[in-house]
């Protein structure tokens, strides 16, 4: 049972019936005088933006969020970090900081500069060192605040202009805290899976009003405080969201494409129909995946923009393109209806950034990625059919540096690169491939087809020594694939695709 508060009384808490308001006035402001004892609300909220701060350790980022949000606290919740969990809505609803034990030291200091006078901690806790002789008020995880016998402390009108941002898929000991605390003084709390900014709508709106907020983010994955800001620089000077929002491709949605070529029903599913048509279905599609994912599903379109040819054609190059602006209807369609495009490449004898760099005003569209189809390069005297193409991972770099170059000058949301692969032999040095670019998510597209055991063990071999910071992506075939994948089969796949594309 929570024991009584017995809090002492301060000039602030006395109240003596038989004293006129104006007695007490002067009673409080001798006694004030006297004590030294400062006065203004005993909750006191920061009211200008400080440093952006990423901290790990669980005490730091606890007292990292305080410097953020309080300026005075005479009240104050004090936890191990495996238990702040329980008291973190409490400490919410208080509106009074929640500090995680560890450091002793660092709690002493941050204590001192809120001008504590209350610890409070859960029953049977471990007396906290850092507490000195602070009064200690011991309550009950499990109850509501307005019934843990809370010290009743004035609050200041204004919130603070504190921002936490948590990486739930982390799960950190101080997210809770940090998180409280923040809530506490009537800042704003947002979750960044992944640990990017620009991962959704609330977090890019977040960093944008970062100048004049203090940021304070929670683990690892957040990187350095200079990579954050950096990101967060970033988020402010791109000029439009992805669709779903965000202008990261992934971990902020997962999308559901159908692959083909305009009016070309035998490259695949997307030239069977027009394009509102193909739209409608795409999304169907999507829709289909919503049950089983976490994150929201997006629909898309992958285009075959160059076509492998088994003539050498007019360049004699054995690839057909189709001229952009053939192309930019359905970009633009796809565009008004949250749909996202790929467009993919089957170079022939032709090198991938060449044909790239025709489509750069489709592709500074910023609804507009771009996918590699080795498969179908070839060397100097090959033909298609005669052999598997194949592409080195520097005609990749070649690719992936230009486009993450266009896409940084034209202040646009990460662009997605898709390789596409089915035979280890299709990419070559795959180790060496530049993952670094901000700009880009870069796939790889498991092209495998045929029966369930054949797909998956395809998939298993392409993800071995795959290098890091590289998203996996599936493709089911409506015809190839014995039987075709569910929507619920194809989320079973391990890990989960990121992008599922349908032939």
């Amino acid at each position: 049972m929570t024991r009584p508060l017995t809090r002492p009384l301060t000039p602030r808490t006395l109240k003596t019936g038989a004293l006129t308001a104006a007695t007490a006035a002067v009673a409080v402001a001798l006694t004030s005088c006297s004590s030294g004892t400062t006065t203004g609300p005993q909750l006191a909220f920061t009211d200008e933006a400080a440093a952006t701060a990423v901290v790990d350790d669980p005490t730091a980022a606890s007292v990292a969020a305080s410097e953020a949000a309080f300026t005075r606290a005479e009240a104050v919740f004090l936890s191990p970090p495996e238990q702040s969990e329980e008291l973190a809505e409490a400490s919410a609803e208080a509106r009074m900081p929640l500090l995680l034990t560890g450091d002793d030291d660092a709690l002493r200091e941050e204590l001192d500069r809120l001008g504590t006078e209350t610890v409070i901690v859960a029953q049977d806790a471990p007396a906290p060192a850092a507490a000195g002789e602070r009064e200690v008020i011991e309550v009950d995880p499990e109850a509501r605040a307005d019934a843990m016998g809370l010290p009743d402390l004035d609050a200041d009108d204004d919130d603070a202009p504190a921002v936490a941002m948590i990486d739930p898929g982390e799960h950190h000991p101080a997210a809770a805290a940090v998180a409280a605390t923040v809530r506490a003084a009537g800042g704003e709390v947002v979750e960044v899976p992944g640990g990017d900014p620009r991962v959704s709508g609330d977090s890019v709106a977040a960093a944008e009003r970062s100048p004049d907020t203090s940021v304070v983010a929670v683990g690892a994955s957040f990187g350095s405080t200079d990579q954050l800001e950096e990101r967060m620089s970033l988020a402010a000077s791109t000029t439009a969201e992805l669709p779903g929002g965000g202008q990261l491709a992934f971990p902020g949605r997962r999308m559901v494409a159908l692959y083909g070529s305009p009016g070309t029903a035998a490259l695949g599913a997307l030239g069977e129909q027009d394009v509102d048509a193909a739209i409608q279905r795409a999304s169907e599609l999507a829709e289909q995946y919503e049950p089983h994912s976490e994150e929201p599903v997006i629909p898309a379109f992958e285009i075959i923009a160059t076509i492998a040819s088994s003539e050498p054609g007019p360049d004699g190059d054995y690839t057909s393109e189709i001229d952009p602006e053939q192309l930019r209807p359905w970009v633009e369609a796809a565009q008004d209806e949250g749909v996202y495009v790929v467009l993919d490449l089957q170079p022939g004898q032709v090198d991938f950034l060449t044909q790239a760099q025709r489509y750069e005003d489709l592709l500074k569209e910023p609804n507009v990625g771009l996918a590699l189809d080795p498969e179908w390069r070839l060397q100097e005297g090959q033909r298609h059919m005669e052999q598997i193409g194949s592409v080195d991972a520097a005609e990749i770099n070649e690719v992936s540096g230009w486009l993450a170059e266009l896409t940084a000058r034209n202040h646009l949301p990460q662009k997605t690169l898709i390789l596409h692969q089915f035979s280890t032999a299709m990419i070559t040095d795959r180790e060496s491939i530049d993952t670094s670019h901000e700009e880009l998510a870069i796939t790889l597209h498991a092209d495998g087809h045929g029966t369930p055991q054949l797909k998956t063990e395809t998939w298993d071999v392409l993800r071995q020594d795959l290098p890091e910071g590289i998203w996996m992506a599936w493709k089911n075939f409506y015809d190839e694939d014995t039987p075709v994948f569910t929507p619920e089969q194809t989320y079973d796949v391990d890990p989960r695709p990121w992008f599922v594309s349908y032939q």
